[in-house]
C-alpha cells in the first residue's frame, strides 16, 4: 500500500467541513463516536426518488470523521470524501450510483479457495470419535470450550492441515467472505500459533463473530483473538468480536461496524504491547464510551482466564476507563506503577532478534523515542536501518518507511533480500513465495523523494497512524528531506 503521492495528496477534509457540506445538500445526519450516520442512496433503486435521502431511510452510510472515508454497510460501497461528494452530484442528476465494484480478480479467486477450505473443514463435534475431538481441542488449549460456543461461532477443523478454521461471515447477508487458519507449531516446551488469511487482510476487513451482533447489542468486548472471544462469549454471555490482525492495528474501515455500542472494553491480551495497542483504539473509538483491561498476572487473556478458572465477568467489571481527567492522585496511577516495576522487561520496549548488542545500548523500541543514526556517506547506514525496522515489522511493529534518497523500488529490493535471508536474483523462483510472505507484513513506504515541504510529510505520517495504526516511522534521511541550503539551521 503506498500513501497519498506529493503532487497530489488526497485533500484533507475537516469534520466541519463535512457537516457543512451535508447540511447545504440537505442530507439529513447523525452525530456518531467515530463517524457521522446518514441514509444511504446505494440502498436505494427507486428511480422516482428524489435526491438528497429521504430522513425516513435507514442511516446505513457511515462517514469517517477523521479522514471523510465512506461505508454503506448495506451494500458494502465505500470511497473516499470526493467519491461521496462525485456520489451526491450524480443524484442530484438523477444517476443512480453503482452499489459496489466487482472485487478483483484475485480477491474472488480467494474467496473461492476459501469457500472449498470451508466445505472441506468438520465441525469440530464431528470428528471420528470423542477421542480425537479431545485430542484436537488439547492441542489447541481449548478443552473447556464447549461445542455449543464452538457452533454458535460456526468453528470448524481442517484435518489435512491440522488447523482450525474461523469463518468471517458478512453480516449484510451471512454469507462466507472469507476465513482464517491456525495450527499450532511446538518449538521447544513453548507452543506457537501460526495463522493464514484467505483473502489476504488488506483485502477483506472483517470481526470475527460480527454476524452474530444483534441490532439492541449495546455492549461489547473487543478482543486481539478468535479463540479469545470464544472463551469471552462462554463466560459472561457477552457480545464478543476478534480483531482480524489482532493488537496490530484497528483498520478504519471497521469502524462503522462499531458504532451501535455504547460501550466497548478492549480486552486484546496479557502483554504491555496489547494494553497500549488498547490505548491506541480507545482514541479511534472515542475514550468516553471505552474501557480497557488491564494485563496481569490476575488478568491474563480470556482463554487463559478461563482455563485457569478465574471469574471472567468480575475481571471485565474491573475495567479501568479509558478517558482520564487533566489532574490524576498517585492512588489511581498506583496500579500502573506497580505493572511497570512486573514488567520491566516488556516496559524496556521491543527487543531485536536480530542485533543482541543493539538491545544492551536501546533496551529496546519503544514508542515516543527518537534515535538518530549518523555515519559518513556509503558507510552502511541505509543497508543496516532497513534490517533494524525489518527485524521489528516481523514481529509485529506497523512501520512506515519515508526513503528521501533512495527510490522505494530499490529500497523494497534491500529489504526482501534480507527478509529471505538469500540471494533471490538467483533464485527467482522463489520470488513469488517470499514476496507473498513480505506482503503480509504490515510494512508501509511513503511515496516522497528528494527535498520536501515538511508540513506534507508530516500531514502523511498523521494519516498513517491513524490508517494503520503506525508506531514506528523511518526517515531516511534528514538531510535529503530538508533540502541543503538549511544545513546552517539547527533543525
Amino acid at each position: 500500500d503506498v500513501l497519498p503521492s506529493p503532487e497530489g495528496p488526497v485533500p484533507s477534509v475537516s469534520i466541519t467541513e463535512i457537516r457543512q457540506y451535508l447540511r447545504a445538500q440537505g442530507i439529513p445526519f447523525r452525530d456518531g463516536y467515530s463517524c457521522l450516520h446518514t441514509p444511504s442512496f446505494f440502498t436505494s433503486r427507486r428511480k422516482d426518488q428524489t435526491p438528497p435521502p429521504a430522513a425516513s431511510a435507514p442511516y446505513t452510510l457511515f462517514i469517517d470523521k477523521t479522514t471523510g472515508s465512506f461505508l454503506c454497510t448495506a451494500t458494502l460501497a465505500e470511497g473516499t470524501w470526493q467519491d461521496f461528494q462525485a456520489n451526491v452530484e450524480l443524484q442530484h442528476r438523477g444517476v443512480q450510483p453503482a452499489s459496489s465494484e466487482e472485487p478483483e480478480e484475485d480477491v474472488q479467486r480467494a474467496c473461492e479457495d476459501a469457500r472449498c477450505i470451508w466445505d472441506r473443514a468438520l465441525p469440530l463435534w464431528e470428528l471420528l470419535d470423542e477421542d480425537e475431538t479431545n485430542e484436537t481441542k488439547s492441542m489447541f488449549g481449548i478443552s473447556l470450550l464447549t461445542n455449543a460456543t464452538l457452533k454458535r461461532f460456526g468453528v470448524r477443523y481442517l484435518r489435512t492441515a491440522k488447523s482450525l478454521v474461523f469463518p468471517w461471515f458478512s453480516p449484510r447477508d451471512a454469507t462466507l467472505r472469507g476465513l482464517k487458519l491456525m495450527r499450532v507449531e511446538k518449538k521447544g516446551d513453548a507452543i506457537a500459533y501460526v495463522e493464514e488469511t484467505l483473502p489476504r487482510f488488506d483485502s477483506y476487513h472483517n470481526l470475527f463473530g460480527l454476524h452474530l451482533i444483534g441490532q439492541r447489542d449495546t455492549e461489547l468486548v473487543l478482543t486481539g483473538w478468535e479463540l479469545d472471544a470464544l472463551a469471552l462469549h462462554q463466560s459472561t454471555g457477552v457480545a464478543s468480536l476478534a480483531l482480524p490482525r489482532g493488537a496490530t492495528c484497528l483498520p478504519p474501515a471497521l469502524l462503522p461496524y462499531l458504532e451501535q455500542f455504547k460501550r466497548i472494553t478492549l480486552w486484546l491480551g496479557e502483554d504491555l504491547r496489547s494494553w497500549e495497542a488498547a490505548k491506541l483504539f480507545a482514541r479511534k473509538l472515542s475514550l468516553k464510551r471505552c474501557s480497557l483491561v488491564r494485563p496481569g498476572d490476575l488478568q491474563p487473556r480470556p482463554l487463559e482466564a478461563l482455563n485457569q478458572g478465574l471469574n471472567v465477568t468480575k475481571i471485565l467489571r474491573a475495567a479501568l476507563p479509558a478517558s482520564h481527567k487533566s489532574i490524576v492522585s498517585f492512588r489511581q496511577l498506583r496500579e500502573e506503577v506497580f505493572g511497570e516495576l512486573v514488567n520491566t522487561e516488556q516496559v524496556a520496549g521491543i527487543k531485536w532478534a536480530r542485533f543482541p548488542e543493539l538491545n544492551k545500548l536501546l533496551k529496546g523500541h519503544r514508542r515516543g523515542e527518537l534515535t538518530i543514526f549518523t555515519g559518513p556517506t556509503g558507510s552502511g547506514k541505509t543497508t543496516f536501518i532497513s534490517e533494524y525496522a525489518l527485524d521489528l515489522c516481523m514481529q509485529g511493529v506497523c512501520t512506515l518507511w519515508g526513503s528521501f534518497e533512495i527510490n522505494n523500488v530499490r529500497l523494497a529490493k534491500i529489504m526482501l533480500t534480507q527478509f529471505a535471508g538469500r540471494r533471490l536474483e538467483d533464485q527467482l523462483e522463489l520470488y513469488d513465495e517470499w514476496a507473498d510472505r513480505f506482503e503480509d507484513l504490515q510494512l508501509y513506504f511513503m511515496t516522497f523523494h528528494g527535498q520536501q515541504n515538511i508540513k506534507t510529510v508530516i500531514d502523511t505520517m498523521q494519516h498513517a497512524v491513524y490508517m494503520y495504526d503506525i508506531t514506528h516511522v523511518v526517515v531516511d534521511n534528514l538531510q535529503f528531506m530538508m533540502g541543503h541550503e538549511h544545513l546552517s539551521v539547527d533543525r
